[in-house]
């Protein structure tokens, strides 16, 4: 006899990011709104990430990916490469894309 499969709680196991934890910003689908936890670059990079409003617990959306990531920051659309994009840990602010 089979064993049911566990149920997910709500929240985890959903997207690229599971609930509570924190994925880099480059593992985030198109059209999803993420708070960024953690830049995880060096100091002179983080510097400037900062400065182009990339900071610790702000709101930002992916809105592309081609060869680099576009991101809605603080109402402007910033594009980052995938590589820098790594460097960004962020968690998911709901299950669903926003739109």
């Amino acid at each position: 006899m089979k064993k049911p499969k566990p149920q997910t709680p709500p929240g985890q196991g959903e997207g690229p990011c599971l609930q509570p934890f924190l994925c880099p910003l480059s593992h985030v689908h198109t059209g999803m709104a993420v708070r960024i936890k953690q830049l995880s670059a060096p100091p002179e990079v983080t510097h400037r990430l900062r400065e182009m409003g990339f900071c610790e617990e702000q709101k930002i959306k992916l809105l592309s990916r081609q060869s680099n990531l576009i991101c809605l920051v603080c109402n402007a659309r910033l594009g980052i490469s995938e590589r820098l994009a790594d460097k960004i840990l962020v968690e998911p602010l709901s299950r669903r894309k926003v739109a």
